[in-house]
């Protein structure tokens, strides 16, 4: 009897560390999981810098933005609401060409499609003109002026990392945009105030006429 009582005793001496150090490792393994599972799911700021470049991505661009109303159914907030033809027709920078798209009957036209780009000259680019030429155009609104205004629409919203090369143009022409980032010509004109968001368009506000090949 004694000593299978030693021997019992013995036992229980010896469970007892590896009972203790089982529950040690349990905790241990506990410890790294929390830790890891905490390490793992850590890293959401990542996202922010992404959504913060989109943004920027989604906002016009270029010196002549400047001259842009702040306020107001002209301003970037204004124009983003209505159509591009109405949208136009109040900015400041655009009357000689929304009278010119009164004449052409082209109002309607651009008000009523889906999507759209339009680059659209400011009102210095049409005083540039020739005389001769202007006023040809003016007299001739169907025709002339119409062929004209149409070399300056392209179908389809097209962001400006998508702008560049050839497209084929509402009037029949092709134009050629070259650029990247926020700095783009179209043929030999400048956009001087890019990614110009209106409901139905986006327009590149330029600094000449883009004249179709006649």
């Amino acid at each position: 009897m004694k000593l299978t009582h030693r021997t019992a005793a013995l036992a229980l001496a010896l469970s007892l560390p590896l009972g203790l150090a089982a529950c040690g490792s349990s905790d241990d393994t506990d410890t790294g999981s929390t830790t890891s599972s905490s390490t793992t799911s850590a890293p959401a700021p990542s996202e922010s810098p992404s959504a913060s470049a989109d943004d920027m991505s989604a906002k016009p661009f270029g010196a002549g933005c400047a001259q842009v109303p702040t306020t107001g159914a002209g301003s970037f907030d204004g124009m983003m609401t209505a159509p591009v033809a109405t949208a136009a027709s109040a900015n400041p920078l655009l009357k000689t060409l929304v009278t010119a798209v009164g004449e052409a009957g082209l109002v309607d036209t651009l008000n009523t499609a889906p999507a759209l780009t339009v680059f659209a000259p400011i009102d210095s680019a049409f005083a540039a003109l020739p005389k001769a030429t202007m006023d040809a155009a003016m007299a001739d609104p169907k025709g002339l002026l119409t062929k004209v205004l149409t070399n300056h629409v392209i179908e389809g919203k097209i962001a400006p990392d998508k702008i560049a090369g050839e497209h084929k143009t509402l009037g029949g022409g092709t134009i050629t945009v070259s650029g990247s980032g926020e700095d783009f010509k179209v043929g030999d004109a400048s956009v001087i105030c890019g990614n110009v968001q209106t409901a139905n368009a986006t327009v590149y506000i330029v600094d000449k006429v883009l004249l179709p090949a006649m």
